[in-house]
């Protein structure tokens, strides 16, 4: 049974699944707060299907991926390098890491880049027991007035805005939904 848990739930069309996955994940990180629906894989437990069809779509055998709490057990160990090669690392040396929001904190852990090269930070995908478009208030790049999105963590996440240009990018999924925020995001709660 492990065997085909690490070999199954991969995208079926290769080129046209990860086509529609890259174009779904970069829409919602160019609009924080919108939800997208983002299917092609069936990933073991616990891994939702949003964070595996992200982890096929964005890591290859370069890529650096951290699995925390839950998720770092062995069918996903063996069902990840299987499917895109990429090498399981701790926190500080990932590009990207995957867990719950408690499991991945705290957020220092993560590379946030330098100022020479803001982009070699990380990108943490959270999973979430719900996401829906309710809650902290957000504002920036990409978003038109304000939109709103139920985020864990909101005082962390605060402070990973202040750092920007430097600071961490998220994707926050729940079963087939995704959503994103880029660390140029500014977070309030309230009305």
């Amino acid at each position: 049974m492990a065997a085909q848990t690490q070999f199954s739930g991969g995208f079926e069309n290769v080129p046209v699944q990860a086509a529609h996955a890259f174009r779904a994940a970069m829409t919602v990180m160019a609009r924080p707060g919108e939800i997208r629906r983002l299917s092609g894989s069936v990933p073991p437990a616990p891994l939702s299907m949003a964070a595996g069809t992200l982890l096929l779509t964005l890591c290859d055998p370069e890529t650096k991926v951290h699995l925390a709490g839950d998720v770092d057990c062995d069918a996903v160990r063996k069902w990840l390098t299987f499917h895109t090669g990429a090498p399981i690392v701790p926190a500080g040396h990932a590009d990207f890491a995957v867990g719950a929001w408690d499991a991945l904190s705290p957020l220092n852990a993560y590379s946030i880049g330098t100022p020479d090269y803001p982009d070699r930070s990380a990108t943490l995908i959270v999973e979430c027991d719900q996401l829906e478009q309710s809650g902290a208030v957000l504002s920036g790049p990409g978003i038109k007035d304000t939109a709103r999105l139920s985020l864990p963590g909101v005082p962390a996440l605060q402070s990973n805005a202040v750092l920007y240009p430097l600071g961490c990018d998220f994707f926050f999924t729940c079963g087939d939904k995704v959503a994103a925020m880029p660390r140029s995001t500014q977070i309030r709660t309230g009305g």
